[in-house]
């Protein structure tokens, strides 16, 4: 299908561009595979684990999330490859010296930029979550040595509006926790009614939290009403998953479900917010960058320069492993309470906007 207003010069780049992307990422992603196998081996041998669930649990899991992860990169490094040899067989001064501007020059790169971030998005967001779980669950029975333990002490935690519950200590391992107790109190702040219990319990049959030697205390007015028992089922918005997640965990979140986690952790107050809210961001920030990377790579690579594509490589390397450096430094930044996670993320952008936009500026017309 023809596009209207583009010409064969436009079809030819679009077709370099994402031929050049796709070669790249397939040449990657097999050295990353084979370089991550060797890593892994011997923790495979040792874990027993199948070749059957190595190749299609992990590996062909592992694959998408990887290449889209770092689908800027690739893309960075492919318009350098193809634009600096179209410059160096002196076919973009060709292209500008016909009537085409460098600006309607970069018409066929965003569009095929925009097909790879548009990709990236809808993988990220939508089908990678659920290749994650697979993938993380591989790496929990095969791979992983250190299982994630809870050793907090005095936990509080908001599990509906104006209800908190607390517990001295949490066990994951046999999911239960001691001198459990749920308050509830009215929207003016005094205490409607207190349960208090020995310990709580999470029944895997009934998948529900089991409170065992109970007593609870309602209060109305001046009058007091007490209630006594042995068990008691309640439905509580925590899960022992929530003890035992790991924050990796929440690449296995889709969109929608890293909305509904997130609110929930609002709701509990969970101190690690920034670090989900990062995560949240960043999924729209990431296949942003994809167009700031297009543009300083053809603004680079667009020159006829002595030393020719392993000049423009190298300093496109310098600034897209810079961009990524810099990136993941103000995530932590974000992480540890000391930067709003959504400046945190979108700084690098801004920042390599300006230096994308000063690069165009003094590139050649």
């Amino acid at each position: 299908m023809k596009l209207p207003g583009l010409k064969i010069i436009d079809y030819y780049i679009i077709r370099k561009f994402l031929g050049t992307f796709f070669f790249a990422l397939l040449l990657i992603l097999t050295i990353a595979v084979v370089f991550d196998f060797a890593e892994k081996l011997d923790d495979f041998i040792e874990h027993k684990a199948p070749i059957r669930a190595i190749i299609f649990d992990y590996y062909l899991n592992f694959i998408p999330y990887f290449a889209v992860l770092f689908s800027p990169l690739f893309t960075f490094i492919s318009v350098i490859l193809f634009t600096s040899k179209m410059a160096y067989n002196s076919e973009i001064i060709a292209i500008l010296s016909n009537g085409m501007s460098l600006k309607r020059l970069f018409v066929p790169y965003f569009i095929a930029a925009s097909i790879i971030a548009s990709f990236s998005f809808v993988l990220n967001n939508f089908v990678i979550p659920h290749a994650n779980r697979a993938r993380l669950e591989f790496e929990e029975m095969y791979y992983r040595d250190n299982p994630v333990r809870f050793n907090e002490q005095n936990i509080h935690i908001q599990v509906f509006p104006n209800i908190y519950i607390y517990m001295e200590d949490y066990r994951n391992f046999t999911m239960t926790g001691d001198k459990f107790s749920i308050e509830e109190f009215d929207e003016e702040g005094n205490l409607k009614s207190k349960l208090m219990a020995d310990f709580i319990k999470w029944d895997t049959t009934k998948r529900k939290w089991v409170i065992r030697n109970y007593y609870i205390r309602e209060f109305n007015g001046i009058e007091e009403t007490i209630t006594t028992g042995k068990f008691l089922d309640t439905t509580l918005t925590i899960h022992p998953d929530d003890f035992s997640r790991r924050d990796l965990a929440v690449s296995s979140l889709n969109l929608k479900e890293l909305d509904e986690f997130i609110e929930l952790q609002r709701l509990q107050g969970n101190d690690n917010l920034n670090f989900f809210l990062v995560e949240w961001y960043g999924r729209f920030a990431n296949p942003f960058s994809t167009f700031i990377l297009t543009v300083i790579g053809l603004t680079l690579s667009a020159r006829k320069v002595k030393g020719g594509i392993g000049v423009h490589l190298g300093f496109g390397l310098f600034l897209s492993f810079s961009y990524i450096f810099f990136m993941q430094f103000s995530q932590q930044f974000a992480i540890s309470g000391s930067l709003n996670p959504v400046v945190a993320v979108w700084i690098p952008n801004i920042l390599y906007s300006i230096i994308g936009a000063v690069l165009y500026y003094y590139s050649p017309r």
